[in-house]
């Protein structure tokens, strides 16, 4: 059988070889609990710290700045909780924007019956955020701004540095949702004035189950969950550190590759744009023309259902809006957003590329979604 073309890279990604064989003496060989004091523990604690101070090498962050999670999502609920609980006596209000990821909006949607108040700032037609907006929405109570650095669907990278500054000087905590961007483009916490970040190991080719919370020193949010006083006492739990430890090996191929892996994805990304744009002139490409992720592509095609063309495209797996949440066939909250118009919206298809996405892909790939798209149409118009 031959297996369809992995497109959906911003979904979830394979893990990589070297991190699987990173990940491979702790299935039996290290087993311990990493709070143990005898050898067995001292062996797997040193491969949390391992992979403590990668991950903080990743992102230019001190080691005892980095918490490991059970992934994106777990982090997102970490910081922004959080910091809500321990900054309520400050305020209530929280700002974040209308095409947040839905593990930011669904927790501020929870903290909204809890009493905050929650604003969300508007995009602009390439689903960027304007700062000005975010400071002209700011409040005398705003205790947290929450902006994803990029966004899942259509790849557009937030001025997040700027929003930051605005932030610090204001005295509010900043938060930024980082799991698209890691291992796509440069994250470094300091260039971008945030004081809380989230990654997910799944996105940058570690396993599923495992992210991490990026803390600044000085920044004390609140534990949402109990136990014991793993994870500096921020986190309890024992540490899964099989995972652990190839996400720390995730994080060191980054640290040591991004320029290729980028170049590579967005050399596969624009030959794709280019063929189907060829093949299909009327598409539109959403998301900011330069301001972008290297490897996403969202391409909208009047008068063709999206779902209908992804149902049909048996050779190519990828993706109509946010994968991971949604198999509903309504527009995708992102392009609504942006306005996107409801016809070019329906239409709308992610494609992803990746480390392993090869130019006989593209190709092939391009053949079969225009081949579709002139099927879909002929029917129409016998119809």
């Amino acid at each position: 059988m031959n297996k369809p073309v992995y497109l959906d890279y911003n979904a979830t990604t394979p893990i990589d070889p070297e991190v699987a064989k990173t990940m491979e003496p702790f299935l039996w060989e290290f087993f311990g609990n990493p709070s143990s004091s005898h050898y067995y523990g001292a062996q797997t604690r040193l491969a949390v710290e391992t992979a403590r101070k990668q991950m903080a090498d990743l992102l230019d962050a001190s080691a005892d700045e980095i918490v490991f999670t059970s992934g994106g999502t777990e982090s997102n609920n970490m910081a922004i909780i959080g910091a809500a609980q321990a900054r309520r006596h400050l305020g209530k209000h929280i700002l974040t924007t209308e095409i947040e990821h839905p593990a930011v909006l669904e927790v501020c949607n929870h903290l909204e019956k809890e009493g905050f108040r929650i604003t969300l700032a508007p995009v602009n037609g390439y689903g960027l955020v304007d700062p000005a907006e975010i400071n002209r929405l700011i409040q005398s109570d705003t205790i947290l701004i929450s902006v994803m650095h990029a966004n899942n669907e259509v790849g557009t990278i937030q001025p997040v540095a700027e929003i930051g500054k605005i932030a610090r000087e204001k005295g509010i905590w900043m938060h930024c949702d980082a799991a698209q961007s890691i291992g796509k483009i440069p994250v470094n916490v300091n260039e971008l004035n945030v004081d809380l970040l989230s990654v997910a190991g799944h996105k940058l080719y570690a396993p599923k189950g495992i992210g991490t919370l990026y803390i600044r020193q000085g920044i004390h949010p609140d534990k949402i969950t109990h136990g014991a006083d793993h994870e500096q006492n921020r986190r309890p739990g024992t540490e899964n550190v099989l995972a652990i430890a190839g996400l720390g090996k995730a994080g060191e191929l980054v640290t040591q590759n991004l320029a290729g892996y980028a170049n590579h994805m967005r050399k596969m990304r624009d030959l794709l744009e280019t063929l189907l744009l060829e093949g299909y002139p009327a598409a539109i490409v959403h998301g900011h023309p330069e301001k972008r992720l290297p490897n996403t592509l969202s391409i909208g095609f009047p008068n063709i259902e999206a779902n209908t063309l992804l149902n049909s495209l048996m050779g190519v797996a990828a993706s109509a809006g946010a994968a991971c949440h949604s198999a509903q066939a309504e527009v995708s909250g992102v392009l609504k957003a942006m306005q996107v118009p409801k016809d070019i919206a329906m239409g709308t298809i992610r494609l992803s590329t990746g480390r392993y996405t090869t130019e006989e892909e593209i190709m092939k790939s391009a053949a079969l979604i225009i081949g579709n798209i002139h099927r879909q149409l002929s029917i129409k118009f016998i119809e």
